[in-house]
């Protein structure tokens, strides 16, 4: 199944940095950006996860919290914070329940080479928990304003 605006946002249940369980109805009342991606510290993961580090004021001003999620665990998520001081939590999707239920989890192809990955794609969700937004080709220098425009 592939979600589009205006589907009800699948829940979740997955731990943070922190270790601390996150699930979707921490967020209601509050409008939520969701922002997959492949791998903490590699170039392009950085990049983008920086420009919403960089913004990440504008997102609150508009009444927006943001989470990261990749397969990475909750170690590799803290190291990629400490080093970068990402001010917002990235959830640890190590069994890929969240990648499937978002339909990130595909395909893909590298010099001939097919292996499965995460999809690099955002999902913006309002304050009951319906997607209003997907940017489904996310340019990681310009992700906030593929966001908020």
């Amino acid at each position: 199944m592939t979600l589009k605006i205006g589907d009800k946002a699948p829940d979740f249940q997955v731990q943070d940095q922190s270790g601390e369980t996150k699930q979707l109805a921490d967020y209601k009342g509050h409008k939520l950006v969701l922002f997959f991606y492949p791998k903490d510290n590699t170039p392009t993961c950085t990049v983008e996860a920086c420009n919403l580090r960089d913004n990440y004021q504008s997102f609150k001003d508009q009444g927006y919290e943001v989470l990261g999620i990749s397969s990475d665990d909750s170690k590799s998520h803290q190291k990629f914070i400490d080093k970068h001081g990402l001010p917002y939590s990235l959830l640890a999707d190590t069994d890929k329940s969240m990648h499937e239920a978002y339909g990130t989890w595909v395909e893909k192809s590298m010099y001939g080479r097919k292996y499965m990955g995460t999809a690099r794609k955002t999902f913006v969700i309002d304050e009951n928990g319906v997607i209003e937004k997907i940017v489904e080709k996310v340019k990681a220098k310009e992700h906030t304003t593929q966001i908020l425009d």
